[in-house]
């Protein structure tokens, strides 16, 4: 099965300008924890519940004007529409991420979370794998 078939396409966004609190209430008020970053329609990063925490609260930043861009991730792992659920589960197995943005020709339209793949019977055992792989701990280097 395809991305495109099991991916949400009504994205919320909101824009490296806008500011933590602005993120932070759109987070809660569609209860995620992970919003896209875009300008125009083209994703520039994500912005989580985890980078307000470690980012901007941590760092002792006033989230009343601390932009989005100051705290969130550029570099963000995609996947496109035609992108089989298999390949997707791999790669945010391999990344560790439970979220994938979906882009095409650089436009966001849309985003998968591993209870999207989760809701289909078949790929029952390739969101578990992804699952279990994203939340193994980082092993402590001696």
């Amino acid at each position: 099965m395809k991305l495109r078939e099991l991916m949400t396409n009504n994205v919320h966004t909101c824009s490296p300008q806008d500011t933590i609190v602005q993120a932070a209430k759109k987070m809660r008020s569609i209860d995620v924890g992970i919003i896209p970053v875009v300008e125009g329609d083209k994703l520039v990063g994500v912005i989580t519940d985890r980078d307000i925490i470690l980012n901007a609260v941590a760092e002792g930043k006033d989230v009343n004007t601390t932009r989005v861009e100051n705290s969130m991730t550029g570099s963000v792992v995609t996947g496109t529409p035609d992108m089989d659920a298999h390949e997707a589960s791999d790669l945010m197995a391999e990344h560790q991420i439970r979220r994938l943005p979906v882009v095409e020709n650089g436009r966001l339209v849309g985003i998968v979370a591993i209870g999207d793949l989760a809701t289909i019977s078949i790929h029952e055992n390739e969101a578990g794998h992804a699952l279990s792989q994203i939340s193994e701990p980082s092993q402590p280097q001696h």
